[in-house]
C-alpha cells in the first residue's frame, strides 16, 4: 500500500467470517463430526469479524485467472464485473470512517468537517476493503497528531509495544486506528526474491519465538476448518452459477477428505508456536529506508488470524501464497500461477534463513542439520494441504455472505484443485 500524501490515514471495512479461536478439536487426531444445527444462525454470527485486522486487508484469496486455464465459467457473475472493480466509496462507509477518524485522532481531525473529509479505495481485499482517508490540502496538521493512520486489539497492542507491529492509536468495536508506516506494497512476484524470502523467514522465526498471553493449545487450525465445514455443508446458494460450482465442489466428498488430512498431519511432527497464519504479500510492508544502516526492510502486519498453531502451517501457507496474485483487475480478480510454488532450492533458502535466526537465540546442540531441513520440507508441504483446505472452505462461505467483488467460488475450486495436486506429491 502506498502513501498518497503526508496527511493521509487509512481505514478499513470488514466483510468476513469470524475468526475461530476455540471451536473444534485441539489436536491433530481430529475427526469431523457433522453439525446438529442449521448453519443459518452460524453464518449470521460469522458475517462480522470484530477482532479486526491491521490496516491491511486480507489480500488472500486470490483465484486463478481465466487466462491461465483455471476453473472459470463464462457466467452472469463474471459478466456483471466485466468493467473491473468499482471505485466509489458508499455513503455509509464514508460516514463511519469520518466519525472514527474524528473521534480517535487529534488536532485537525477533531475540527474537520465531513464535507472536507476525503476517502478513496486503495485496494480491495478478499475479506476486507482498504481505504485511504486524507486531510484536504488546505487543512494543516496541528501539534503531534499522527499524519498517517490505519483503521482497522489486545494482540495488536502487545505487538505494537514489542515493536513488531505499527503503533496503536485507538480501539473500538469495529476495528482500530494504527500508525501508517511509509511503505511500498509488496507484489506477489517479490516473494521469490532471495533477499526478501530470507528476511521474511527471519521475521517469521522471531514471531514464532514470542510468548503470548493466550491459550497455547493449537485449537485454531482444525477448530476453524471444522466450523467452516459445518457451514459449507449447510449453505443454500440461489444463484445458478453458484449452485453449479457448489455442486461440483461437493462431489469431492470434503468431509472424508478432511479425515484423511487430519490423519496425515497427525503423523507429521510440527512444534506449536505463536503463528501469524497469514504470511502473504499483502501482509508484509516494504518499509521506506530512513536508516540506511538498518537491515530491517520488511514488517509483518495483519495479525487477525494469529494464534498458537502448528509451525508447519505458517510455512506451507506462505509457500502457497507464492502462486496467487490478488491484484488482477479482471474477473475473477485473482490470477493463479501454480508454476510459481517455491522449488526445493527456494524452500531450503527459506528454511535455512529461519533456522539461522533461531540459532542466534538458542544454545548449540548436536543436531543433524540436513535431517532437520528434510523434515521441515515435508512438514511445510504437508501443511500446505491444510492451507488449501482452509481457504477453500473460507471462500465458499464468502461467496454466500461477502459483498466484495471477487470470484470466491472460482477461487475455492482453484484451492481444492491445488490441494489434490499437492496431496499426490506429499502424502
Amino acid at each position: 500500500m502506498s502513501s498518497r500524501n503526508p496527511t493521509a490515514g487509512v481505514c478499513r471495512g470488514d466483510e468476513d467470517v469470524s475468526r475461530v479461536d476455540t471451536a473444534g478439536s485441539g489436536d491433530k487426531n481430529c475427526s469431523y463430526v457433522p453439525p446438529h444445527v442449521t448453519a443459518d444462525t452460524d453464518l449470521r454470527k460469522e458475517k462480522k469479524r470484530l477482532g479486526g485486522a491491521l490496516v491491511n486487508e486480507r489480500n488472500l484469496l486470490r483465484t486463478p485467472s481465466p487466462l491461465l486455464g483455471a476453473n472459470w465459467d463464462d457466467d452472469s457473475e463474471a459478466e456483471s464485473f466485466r468493467d473491473g472493480r468499482s471505485e466509489e466509496v458508499d455513503r455509509d462507509t464514508r460516514s463511519r470512517a469520518f466519525s472514527w477518524c474524528r473521534d480517535f485522532l487529534s488536532g485537525s481531525w477533531k475540527t474537520l468537517q465531513e464535507a472536507d473529509f476525503q476517502i478513496s479505495i486503495v485496494s480491495g481485499g478478499l475479506s476486507n476493503l482498504l481505504y485511504l482517508c486524507t486531510l484536504p490540502d488546505h487543512v494543516k496538521c496541528l501539534g503531534e497528531e499522527p499524519h498517517q493512520v490505519l483503521l482497522g486489539v489486545v494482540m495488536f497492542a502487545i505487538l505494537a509495544e514489542r515493536r513488531l507491529g505499527p503503533k496503536l492509536y485507538g480501539i473500538f468495536p469495529e476495528g482500530r486506528l494504527e500508525q501508517y508506516l511509509p511503505n511500498t506494497r509488496m507484489r506477489t512476484d517479490q516473494l521469490s526474491d532471495p533477499a526478501i524470502s530470507a528476511e521474511i523467514a527471519t521475521k517469521l522465526a522471531h514471531f514464532h519465538e514470542m510468548v503470548m498471553p493466550f491459550n497455547k493449545e493449537p485449537k485454531w487450525l482444525f477448530g476453524t476448518i471444522n466450523k467452516y465445514m459445518d457451514q459449507v455443508l449447510e449453505i443454500n446458494f440461489v444463484r445458478d452459477t453458484h449452485v453449479k460450482k457448489y455442486n461440483k465442489l461437493m462431489k469431492l466428498d470434503l468431509p472424508a477428505e478432511l479425515q484423511s488430512l487430519c490423519a496425515l498431519l497427525a503423523a507429521t511432527p510440527s512444534p506449536v508456536v505463536f503463528c501469524h497464519n497469514d504470511v502473504q504479500e499483502g501482509n508484509i510492508l516494504v518499509l521506506e529506508e530512513k536508516d540506511h544502516n538498518s537491515t530491517d526492510h520488511l514488517m509483518l502486519i495483519d495479525f487477525e488470524y494469529s494464534s498458537y498453531n502448528y509451525r508447519g502451517f505458517d510455512f506451507g501457507n506462505h509457500f502457497c501464497e507464492w502462486m496467487y496474485d490478488y491484484t488482477y483487475n479482471e474477473w475473477p480478480f485473482y490470477k493463479a500461477s501454480p508454476e510459481n510454488y517455491p522449488t526445493r532450492e527456494q524452500q531450503l533458502l527459506f528454511i535455512r534463513s529461519y533456522l539461522a535466526e533461531q540459532r542466534r537465540h538458542a544454545a548449540e546442540g548436536d543436531t543433524d542439520q540436513t535431517q532437520i531441513e528434510e523434515n521441515m520440507i515435508i512438514e511445510a508441504n504437508r501443511y500446505a494441504l491444510a492451507s488449501h483446505f482452509l481457504w477453500g472452505l473460507w471462500s465458499i462461505i464468502q461467496a454466500k455472505i461477502s459483498k466484495i467483488e471477487f470470484g470466491y467460488m472460482d477461487y475455492a475450486q482453484c484451492r481444492f484443485d491445488a490441494y489434490f495436486k499437492q496431496k499426490k506429491l506429499f502424502s
